[in-house]
């Protein structure tokens, strides 16, 4: 088998006439030829080179938008539903909280029967987070710190995307409180939370669809067992 060398030499000298002496003048020719072709050669075949990498690594325009299509199309479907899913937690999570606080009013009330139903959230808690050295009737150490500040000013501020208020009021001519009314409002309306919630002394638990989009926590019991809210 010929080599393309030989190849490409024996091309260079096909121009050459058939019993022509092969002068040095001829030769250096031919040797030139035969380098050109050479080079030529490599030229060509590393363009051929570089022509399949490119095709074999890179993306053309068309893919790249399609992709960038692809990934806007899925994002534009998840999103809403991860948004949807975060405020379905946070309610979970203010339902849970607002049972632990009419839970704690009732042990309250109980432990502290000359005060009755506490005033604030933050006099069911303890005072610092660190903990509850002795309960009192200022700071009872019924619930955890973060639900205790989870009003508006609080050192918490919020818990899962709620803000919780706490209310109690005694009757004429007495100190201790005979009634309260607890509740729970999303800090961001369609962002952590969508629906409101209240109770009573009845510890039953309701509930406001909050078309409105409020904010501020419930606080008048006439109100949380009022049209507006509805029995969870």
């Amino acid at each position: 088998m010929i080599r393309d060398e030989d190849h490409i030499e024996n091309k260079a000298y096909s121009g050459v006439t058939p019993g022509t002496q092969v002068t040095s003048a001829v030769a250096a020719k031919v040797r030139t030829e035969v380098s050109d072709m050479r080079l030529e050669r490599m030229f060509v075949e590393g363009e051929q080179k570089g022509n399949a990498m490119r095709k074999q690594e890179g993306f053309s325009l068309i893919e790249l938008l399609i992709t960038v299509a692809i990934i806007l199309i899925i994002a534009a479907i998840a999103i809403p539903n991860l948004l949807r899913a975060r405020i379905a937690a946070n309610e979970s999570s203010a339902v849970a909280s607002m049972r632990t606080i009419n839970t704690a009013q009732m042990t309250y009330q109980t432990a502290y029967p000359t005060v009755g139903y506490a005033g604030a959230l933050s006099t069911l808690g303890p005072s610092t987070g660190t903990g509850c050295a002795a309960p009192s009737s200022t700071n009872g150490c019924i619930i955890d710190y973060v639900l205790a500040q989870a009003y508006s000013g609080g050192a918490s501020g919020s818990k899962s995307g709620y803000q919780f208020a706490v209310a109690a009021a005694a009757v004429a001519g007495s100190p201790v409180n005979v009634t309260f009314v607890s509740g729970s409002a999303p800090v961001q309306w369609a962002q952590s939370g969508v629906k409101r919630y209240c109770s009573v002394e009845d510890n039953v638990l309701r509930y406001d669809q909050n078309s409105a989009g409020s904010t501020t926590p419930e606080s008048s019991s006439a109100n949380c067992i009022g049209a507006t809210y509805a029995v969870l």
